[in-house]
């Protein structure tokens, strides 16, 4: 090929384009074999890390049983399931205590686990109860008959009708009174000669609520009559009417009862739990199911000191004023009052849902500060008395904690995945080697912490809750008593060494309602109020 063809070659475009793309590939090869041979050499480096974090013995535990722990894969010496092994937490996080559970931000998310910082306060307890309105029986009388004879005449003939104290309710014909009567006439004629005579048979009239213009007009007329008016002794509302045209009544026969409804008794059931919160003269605000967006106040008068053995309440009496009649006897009424706790001002205060009961204890979790990823740690607590949505904590937390208040239980659940302290491991589980055969440490859900049992109970109301798990939670051994009003449902956590379920259908059968044990005798039942009759 001589030096023009060459020439020719070399001006040729796809030759020129050729020599471009051989020199894009050589300087391509150059730069990504170096990027490679640097790829390999962190990989290798990567490889020895894990090798080097391989060397740290795999803990296999059971899903079922997590206090189980062995050093070997196998089965569980429990329930025969394949071990996995426990998986950590891996964030590399020195801060973070080797007890403390963490999860990443998204299981937190997913979990919806809220949290709260606790302070102190003056902590004010709120008890609520239920009751009715009754009469003052201070302001209710009889009208009674003070002769006997026959109803002639009623003035008053239905139950509700307002009257005035003089008012007349009733004629009586009387043949006693007439021959008294007759008697005053002769005793008249010989006042002269027996004197003391007369008095008598005036007494006689007296006792018979003659007035004395009444009698005097007797004397002065000589005229007697067979009739005479029963009158109303107070002003006020016809409560009850006993009697009806032409019956014949006794001396001190009750026709009517009379109350006076200016001012009315608030009367509730208090738990003898909620006694101690409660004294005479506190206020007392309560509303009315009949009277929605109302509050009436009072103040307590008077606390029954008798419990009454099948409800295990005591009465509770708020005095109210009733100028527009609005409050009926009868009518329902839901009351709340505000008892400061001054026992124990300045407590820590947490949050009813951030607590886990397992019988004997009482837990949190409570969040680890200044850690990269969300950790949290068991806290044993001891509590106080209840606020109703809140509870005092007397020891186990400081001002400042963040707890946990929603997402407890994942967060134990968690917890006893990985064999660490939860609600049902008091401490930590240790590993479980074929050496040491089948000895582990925590507690199962027996007498120690507990077990869990239900049981159907029969109920209409809130009013039956409360009552349902205040007869439970009476019960020695009962830690956790929790009733629902839509399934009927009570669960429970009790210990097995002191008590039986059993044992709790009594005593909630005793409170008055039907379960799959026990049946509550009629009189119980007869005795709840009258929102609370469950049987059809």
């Amino acid at each position: 090929m001589n030096k023009n063809k060459i020439k020719e070659i070399s001006k040729h475009p796809y030759f020129r384009y050729g020599l471009v793309l051989l020199a894009g590939l050589l300087l391509g090869w150059l730069i990504f074999s170096g990027n490679d041979r640097n790829q390999s050499s962190h990989q290798i480096e990567t490889v020895e890390e894990a090798h080097d974090h391989s060397d740290d013995p795999t803990i296999w535990t059971c899903s079922m049983h997590p206090q189980i722990r062995m050093e070997e894969p196998g089965d569980c010496p429990l329930c025969g399931m394949d071990l996995i092994p426990l998986q950590t937490s891996g964030s590399g996080d020195a801060t973070v205590d080797p007890d403390a559970i963490q999860l990443s931000v998204e299981a937190a998310a997913l979990a919806n686990v809220q949290t709260t910082v606790v302070s102190r306060q003056n902590p004010i307890k709120e008890v609520q109860f239920y009751g009715t309105i009754q009469v003052d029986e201070r302001l209710s009388q009889s009208q009674t008959s003070h002769v006997s004879g026959r109803i002639e005449k009623l003035f008053v003939t239905f139950t509700g009708e307002s009257v005035k104290r003089g008012q007349p309710l009733a004629t009586i014909y009387s043949p006693e009174l007439l021959n008294a009567q007759q008697e005053l006439i002769e005793a008249t004629k010989m006042k002269d000669i027996q004197p003391a005579i007369l008095e008598a048979v005036r007494d006689k009239l007296r006792l018979w609520k003659l007035t004395d213009e009444q009698i005097a007009q007797l004397e002065n007329s000589g005229e007697v009559s067979p009739f005479i008016d029963v009158a109303a002794t107070t002003s006020g509302i016809v409560i009850s009417k006993n009697v009806n045209q032409g019956d014949y009544v006794n001396t001190g026969t009750v026709l009517f009862a009379i109350a006076d409804l200016s001012k009315v008794w608030a009367i509730f059931d208090a738990y003898e739990s909620d006694l101690p919160f409660l004294k005479i003269g506190d206020q007392v605000e309560y509303t009315l199911q009949s009277l929605p967006g109302k509050t009436f106040t009072g103040r307590i008068s008077f606390i029954n000191p008798i419990l009454d053995s099948s409800t295990r309440t005591a009465k509770v009496r708020v005095e109210t004023t009733n100028p527009g009649m609005e409050l009926k006897p009868e009518m329902y009424a839901n009351a709340i009052i505000k008892s400061p706790l001054k026992h124990y001002n300045n407590e820590v205060v947490i949050p009813k849902s951030a607590i886990l009961w397992t019988g004997k204890r009482s837990i949190v979790y409570v969040k680890q500060p200044d850690t990269d990823t969300p950790a949290f740690l068991l806290r044993e607590i001891e509590l106080g008395p209840s606020l109703g949505d809140s509870y005092v904590v007397l020891s186990g937390l400081n001002e400042g904690d963040e707890v946990v208040t929603n997402g407890a239980f994942t967060i134990d659940a968690s917890a006893q995945l990985a064999g660490k302290r939860s609600m049902m491991n008091e401490t930590a589980g240790r590993a479980v080697t074929g050496h040491e055969g089948h000895t582990m440490s925590g507690s199962s859900n027996t007498s120690e912490n507990g077990e869990h049992a239900m049981l159907t109970v029969q109920g209409l109301c809130e009013m039956c809750k409360d009552r349902i798990e205040k007869a439970a939670m009476g019960v020695n051994g009962v830690g956790v008593a929790s009733w629902d009003l839509k399934t009927k449902q009570l669960h429970l956590n009790l210990d097995p060494a002191k008590t039986s379920v059993d044992e709790i259908a009594k005593a909630v059968a005793k409170a008055g309602h039907d379960n799959d044990k026990y049946k509550t005798d009629q009189a119980t039942y007869d005795a709840l109020p009258a929102c609370c009759k469950y049987r059809g």
